[in-house]
This record gives structure tokens, C-alpha cells and sequence, in this order.
């Protein structure tokens, strides 16, 4: 059985994550207002910051810039997007 959370991003209930995407209170947070669907859209675009702007997860600044980008994304706030990509046709 799936559980339901609240999304912070699409305001509306929704699939929720089966555990914390990471220890502590901010994983926690996540799992209790993120849905599996805005989350796995945040893991791409992650994935594409990390990428196009050469991010090293060693430093503890690009930790903390993905930790900022990742709040805004979820509050729909605006957040930095990957200059070079361009989105697949479907």
C-alpha cells in the first residue's frame, strides 16, 4: 500500500516516498511534504546542476547550494536552472 503526503510543489496529495531520502530532520521533512514524483523531478535536475556547473560534492559550498536550489524547487520558488539543457521531445 502507498502512502499519501501533501506535496509542497504541486500542492495536492499524492504518492509519497516509502522512507527518508536521507537521515535527520531535513530527510524527515522531505518525506513528510514530497511526494515521489516532485522528488525524482528534483534528483534529475540535481543531477543536471551537478553536471553543467561542475559541481564537486566534496566542497561543502556546492553541498550548500544544492541544498538551497533543492528548497526552492520544492517551494516553488525560483530556482537556478542548467544553462545548456534543452528537453527531450516526446
Amino acid at each position: 500500500m502507498t502512502r499519501s503526503v501533501f506535496c509542497k510543489k504541486y500542492q495536492q496529495e499524492m504518492e509519497g516516498l516509502a522512507r527518508p531520502p536521507y537521515p535527520g530532520p531535513r530527510g524527515q521533512e522531505v518525506f513528510d511534504n514530497v511526494s515521489r514524483q516532485a522528488w525524482e523531478e528534483w534528483l534529475q535536475h540535481q543531477t543536471r546542476l551537478i553536471n553543467e556547473k561542475h559541481l564537486n560534492m566534496m566542497d561543502a559550498d556546492a553541498r550548500k547550494y544544492l541544498a538551497e536550489q533543492m528548497d526552492k524547487f520544492f517551494s516553488g520558488d525560483d530556482y537556478d536552472k542548467a544553462e545548456g539543457y534543452v528537453p527531450e521531445k516526446s
